[in-house]
């Protein structure tokens, strides 16, 4: 009996020594995966394709050696053992997690990193060339499968019973995991989309919209000026520029409108081309230009893309300065002040600022289309444009739609699910001018549980500013200030702003400056909807506190989203007490 004993004990030693000198070996290849990967990012930034294909190799390597060593039988059997088994366990997933990810969604988009320059989606002589951006689209669309899964796949492993290491370890790849997902879905949906909208399969024309943030849209800004794209087999021609001017007012709205949306913003926004974007949803802008557009100029668009001012300075920081007919000229650091400011000082007409806007947009375009342009920057402020809700598309195309669908692009009202919430803050300009260039907005975004059934209650706090000079209602021009003829004093600021919950969300109202007040309560597409007016003289501000109930104890805030303004501020998170007067 005793030898049998000893054989046994004999046999654990060897299996415990065995998984801890597995589990040593495991360790050193993970804490290789986290450096390589910071090492891959750098690489391929700095288009060092010698150091991609090293980086990239070493990091399967160490993945693979790390599940292999994880996945074994002894190994397998050793996690039935109570403390240590756990934190096996969770070793084993991270270890297949990280194998899973280097062979399939580091490994091919180094190849394509090795195979392709940035300096290839240079326009040349008005022409991208789409055939890397097709070749990309298979690798690309299979990293974005693999790093979702692995996203599901760290969310699921179970670090309750693991040690601060281990439960440590799994945090950093779950963030890192949540910060680079939507990075590399973006990336899909435009190696899925561009080609197409690029004119692969035949030409295209898509409607520019420019939104004026000068005067706020919940969408972004008064639709100022437009222009017709025309898109073949890569090339990239500016057909037609036009003005909202050269819009008349349709005697009712261009399409039906939803009852709701009708409610909210009235008829005007499928009656004149500047109130298209009064609705935070684009998908029905985008339908309303396109219509607007065929009935002015006969000409069918297949998409609306949206953008601003200060998405052009961000293009300025790619292209450099750009030169204007006027002698100008157009910088990163001018140009929001120069095409949303000085020109209504400069130019007292409508008609002037409208050909300057215009001289302005050809000259960005004309520079961008000749490949004036560093990609890589490129890339930067096209990525941070999207990210603040600066650009949004719009395609006639159902199956296009859909591969934009979720994304900050398709301008869609904030995500939701059972677990998260989605909300939203938008703003629409009262003064009938130009003033909301001196208007910051500070938000934040907090949630906190009060009751005892556990459901949180999750608020909107936004200070609302108003920066223009004290003499603003007799130094700016009349057409910046409106001269009262909306009833608003010159110099004041009026906004009307919206907080949307997602659907489920019990709206508690608005407190302003930390009172309860009055506000319209409704709801748009089943998100519900609070609405108030705010009028603020120069340098005067107001905070405005929105409140929602939770449907569930485990709702958390998913997407927040709100109107890009000129000043836009990092939305940062609220602290929260349970003696709001809101519950």
């Amino acid at each position: 009996m005793l030898i049998v004993i000893g054989v046994v004990l004999l046999v654990l030693l060897a299996a415990a020594a065995w998984v801890g000198i597995r589990a040593l070996l495991v360790k050193q290849d993970l804490e290789q995966v986290v450096p390589l990967t910071s090492s891959l990012k750098q690489a391929v930034t700095e288009q060092d394709q010698a150091a991609v294909a090293r980086d990239s190799s070493e990091l399967s390597s160490r993945a693979s050696s790390a599940a292999s060593l994880s996945g074994d039988p002894i190994w397998r059997a050793a996690e039935v053992i109570p403390f240590i088994g756990p934190n096996l366990t969770a070793v084993r997933e991270i270890a297949q997690v990280a194998d899973d990810l280097a062979s399939k969604a580091v490994a091919p988009l180094a190849r394509i990193a090795t195979e392709v320059k940035a300096e290839d989606f240079k326009p040349q002589n008005g022409a991208i060339d789409v055939a890397p951006l097709e070749a990309a689209r298979v690798p690309v669309s299979g990293a974005q499968v693999a790093l979702t899964n692995a996203q599901k796949s760290v969310a699921a492993i179970d670090t309750s019973g693991t040690i601060g290491q281990v439960t440590s370890a799994v945090d950093q790849i779950e963030g890192e995991l949540d910060a680079l997902v939507p990075t590399v879905t973006a990336l899909d949906n435009a190696v899925q989309l561009l080609p197409s909208m690029l004119g692969a399969e035949g030409p295209k024309q898509y409607l520019l919209l420019i939104q004026n943030p000068a005067e706020l849209r919940s969408g972004g800004g008064i639709p100022g000026a437009l222009a017709l794209l025309k898109t073949d087999g890569g090339k990239l021609t500016l057909e037609q520029q036009a003005s909202s001017a050269d819009f008349p007012r349709f005697q009712q709205p261009i399409l039906p409108l939803p009852a709701e949306t009708q409610g909210l913003y009235g008829s005007i926004v499928g009656e004149y081309i500047q109130n298209v974007t009064l609705t935070p949803k684009f998908s029905l802008s985008g339908e309303l230009a396109q219509a607007m557009w065929q009935q002015r100029y006969g000409t069918t668009v297949d998409g609306v893309i949206s953008v601003d001012p200060v998405t052009l300075s961000y293009l300025l920081g790619a292209t450099g300065p750009v030169g204007l007919v006027t002698g100008d000229q157009l910088t990163q650091e001018n140009a929001v002040s120069l095409l949303l400011s000085e020109v209504y000082a400069r130019y007292p007409l409508p008609a002037q600022q409208d050909l300057f806007f215009a001289a302005a947009a050809k000259a960005v375009f004309d520079k961008v289309s000749a490949g004036d342009i560093d990609p890589i920057k490129l890339v930067d402020a096209l990525t941070r444009a999207g990210s603040e809700r600066r650009i949004m598309v719009w395609n006639a195309d159902e199956q296009s739609r859909d591969v934009l669908a979720g994304t900050t692009l398709a301008g869609d009202l904030p995500a939701y699910s059972d677990e998260r919430t989605g909300l939203g803050l938008y703003f629409n300009d009262g003064t009938g001018a130009k003033m909301d260039y001196y208007l910051t907005a500070d938000t934040q975004v907090g949630s906190l549980v009060c009751r005892q059934d556990g459901k949180p209650y999750q608020v909107v706090q936004v200070t609302v500013k108003n920066n223009a000079p004290a003499d603003a209602g007799t130094s700016l021009p009349e057409y910046v200030t409106a001269g009262g003829a909306y009833g608003v004093s010159p110099g004041s600021v009026k906004t009307f702003v919206s907080a949307y919950g997602s659907p489920g969300l019990v709206n508690l109202g608005v407190m302003r400056d930390g009172a309860s007040v009055s506000a319209l309560s409704t709801s748009d597409d089943g998100y519900g909807v609070t609405q108030i007016p705010v009028q603020l003289a120069p340098g005067e501000s107001t905070t405005l506190t929105f409140g929602y109930l939770a449907p569930r104890s485990q709702s958390t805030i998913g997407e927040f989203q709100r109107t890009p303004i000129v000043n836009m501020n990092e939305t940062s998170e609220l602290s929260l007490s349970c003696e709001s007067a809101l519950w």
